[in-house]
């Protein structure tokens, strides 16, 4: 691997295509590109010209951590999953176990049934945290490429750079959905104008159709595609609080002692009726808050963002029609088939790849956007590629 090094002078001329900065007087010495040596052919080197085939979710841009092949996608904070599955599993298992020892004291019936309903419980709670976070919630495919502007919207998108003109898309467009007019913005991260009620995830770095919220408890976007899991999860999540809390102060009410000396000598269930009230406020008020966002097909990140109780909701058609639209209603499809093969070219795959091998070419410094340069400083366009530029290092 040879690399085509070149003299940029900071005053002026074109040193060799790219973006370049001015970095004030004198000269430098960058590694503008490389050039292939053939030899590296027969040792099986990757060449950045040649495109190999991945799975989409290989190659996918986003932060979300994927397993089985793709078939599961969480978010990056995947983990608090583990840390939910515990706060949950923990207390409603003590639960269950202390009422199979006591069976033996009491009535057979009652006592199986008590803990029938319990595990049937913890099991569904845990089942749907599962769905919830290990499920695409509604990725929004990325575009490679920045989209074509229409010819009216390019007047009002014109900047002139050093004397050469640079088209700008519009920010904002306008669609009309259920006779009412959206304003849908535009993602300079994914390339697109993103759908009606689609936002972009700052923390899983994906547009997410109806996107409601991330979630940090099931580490994972709350969207079309696995809201009503979540709905089911926190709803479930609120009866196990509720089953455990009564049956647990029950157990110390039917103690043949005062209620001092009961909470003396059982004091698994006065930890377990302390942990379950605090924790009912918790996921109950949830529970609460989302079906009222239900009835009125209101989004959290809509409700805190548009306040539809001071206009009118585009997508308000009744609560009988919006209940039914969250759970009687086919999923929509996954928008991205992260199994599927696709060709990869990108330059920047390779160069982790085989770079370190070779100690002439130190870590590539950050590709940095159009913008960034605007707002940095005075810079000269060459042309609309980016390229890395890499600082050598004689060893």
């Amino acid at each position: 691997m040879a690399s085509r090094v070149v003299a940029v002078d900071n005053g002026g001329g074109d040193g060799g295509g790219g973006w370049r900065r001015w970095w004030g007087y004198g000269w430098r010495l960058v590694v503008v590109g490389r050039e292939r040596d053939p030899s590296m052919a027969s040792r099986g080197a990757l060449d950045p010209s040649s495109k190999t085939k991945f799975r989409r979710y290989q190659v996918w841009k986003g932060r979300n951590k994927f397993l089985c092949g793709g078939r599961l996608i969480f978010g990056p904070d995947a983990s608090s999953v583990a840390l939910s599955a515990f706060l949950i599993a923990t207390p409603a298992v003590t639960f269950c176990v202390k009422m199979f020892l006591r069976i033996s004291h009491r009535d057979p019936a009652y006592g199986y049934t008590v803990f029938f309903v319990g595990t049937v419980l913890l099991f569904l709670d845990l089942i749907f945290l599962y769905m919830t976070s290990a499920r695409n919630p509604g990725i929004v495919p990325r575009n490679t490429s920045p989209l074509e502007v229409d010819t009216p919207s390019v007047a009002n998108s014109v900047d002139w750079i050093n004397g050469s003109m640079s088209l700008k898309i519009p920010r904002t467009k306008d669609v009309v959905v259920n006779g009412h007019t959206v304003r849908v913005k535009y993602c300079e991260t994914c390339l697109l104008f993103r759908p009606p009620r689609a936002s972009h995830c700052s923390i899983c770095d994906n547009c997410v159709e109806r996107f409601d919220h991330h979630c940090p408890w099931v580490g994972q976007c709350i969207g079309s595609r696995n809201y009503r899991f979540y709905i089911v999860f926190i709803t479930s999540s609120t009866l196990l609080c509720m089953y455990v809390f009564v049956f647990s102060l029950l157990n110390l009410l039917q103690q043949p002692v005062g209620m001092w000396k009961a909470m003396s000598e059982d004091m698994v269930s006065v930890v377990l009726v302390a942990y379950c009230f605090v924790a009912v406020w918790f996921v109950g008020g949830l529970s609460l808050f989302h079906f009222y966002l239900m009835s009125t097909n209101q989004t959290t990140y809509e409700n805190f963002r548009y306040r539809y109780d001071k206009k009118k909701n585009p997508y308000n058609q009744g609560i009988v029609s919006n209940l039914k639209e969250v759970f009687f209603t086919k999923i929509p499809p996954s928008l991205v088939n992260f199994r599927e093969l696709v060709e990869y070219e990108d330059e920047e795959s390779y160069r982790g790849s085989y770079s370190h091998r070779y100690d002439f070419i130190s870590k590539p410094t950050h590709v940095k956007k159009k913008e960034e340069f605007r707002r940095k400083g005075p810079m000269t366009q060459i042309s609309d590629r980016e390229e890395t530029v890499c600082t050598v290092q004689f060893v």
